[in-house]
C-alpha cells in the first residue's frame, strides 16, 4: 500500500540554465516579488501528503542560495541539499543515494506550475508500476530524421507524448538501473528503466506544466501563476 512507504521528493536544480541566456541560475529568478522559481515547486511538495522528506541537487557554488529559499519559505519537512553533477544522470544518481525511501518523486525545479493531484496521481500509481511519468499528447506531427535530415520515419501523433515531471519510481530499482547504465547518455530516468523492459505509465498533465527553459518562459509562467 502506497500510504505504507516512504517517498522522497528530488528536486534538480543543478543545471548550468545555458539556454536561458541570463548567465544564472533560473531557479533563483523572481516569479512574483517574494517567490523564486525553486519556491513554487519546493512548496508544492512541502504541502503533499505523500512526501516524508527532499532533497534538492544543486551547484556547490549556490547551496546558499538554496538554504536562504528553504529557510525564507519555512519549509516544514526534512529538505537536504546535495551537489549535483555536470549531468541531470548525475545529479539523480547523487539524490538518491541520499535517500533511503521506497519510492522516489523526481521533478524539474524549473517547472514551478506543478499541481499537487498529479504528484499524487504519479504516487498512487507505483502500486502497479516501478516507474510511473506525467506527459502531454503531442499537439504536433513528429518525425524521425537521420543525421543528414533525411526522414526515416513519421510517428503516430495519437501515441507520441511530451514527457514532464514529476517521474516516480521504485528507488532500489532506479538506483541499480543508475549504476547498471552508468555511461549511458540519458535525458529522463524513465529510459534506464526501458532499457531492461519496465512498463513506464504515462499519466496525462496539462500543457501549463512547462519548464523554463528561456527568457521568454519565465514570462509565460509568471502569467500562468498569476
Amino acid at each position: 500500500m502506497i500510504g505504507e512507504k516512504k517517498v522522497t521528493a528530488i528536486i534538480l536544480a543543478a543545471g548550468n540554465s545555458v539556454r536561458f541566456g541570463m548567465n544564472r541560475n533560473k531557479n533563483f529568478e523572481k516569479v512574483t516579488d517574494e517567490n523564486t522559481v525553486l519556491s513554487y515547486s519546493l512548496n508544492e511538495f512541502d504541502k503533499n501528503k505523500y512526501i516524508d522528506n527532499i532533497i534538492i541537487a544543486t551547484k556547490e557554488s549556490e547551496v546558499k542560495n538554496v538554504k536562504k529559499i528553504i529557510e525564507n519559505e519555512h519549509i516544514n519537512k526534512n529538505t537536504k541539499v546535495v551537489i549535483g553533477g555536470t549531468e541531470r544522470k548525475e545529479s539523480v544518481y547523487n539524490c538518491i543515494k541520499e535517500s533511503s525511501s521506497d519510492i522516489v518523486v523526481i521533478h524539474d525545479g524549473a517547472r514551478p506550475a506543478i499541481k499537487q493531484k498529479y504528484i499524487d496521481e504519479c504516487v498512487e500509481s507505483m502500486d502497479k508500476f516501478k516507474g510511473v511519468t506525467m506527459g502531454v499528447k503531442s499537439t504536433d506531427t513528429i518525425k524521425i530524421a537521420n543525421k543528414d535530415g533525411i526522414v526515416v520515419n513519421s510517428t503516430n501523433r495519437s501515441n507520441t507524448w511530451a514527457i514532464q515531471t514529476p517521474q516516480c519510481f521504485d528507488r532500489k530499482v532506479l538506483l541499480n538501473m543508475h549504476e547498471k547504465y552508468k555511461n549511458d547518455t540519458v535525458t529522463d530516468d524513465c529510459m534506464l528503466l526501458e532499457k531492461d523492459n519496465y512498463k513506464i505509465k504515462v499519466i496525462e498533465g496539462d500543457y501549463t506544466n512547462i519548464k523554463i527553459t528561456t527568457y521568454k518562459d519565465l514570462g509565460v509562467i509568471k502569467e500562468i501563476i498569476k
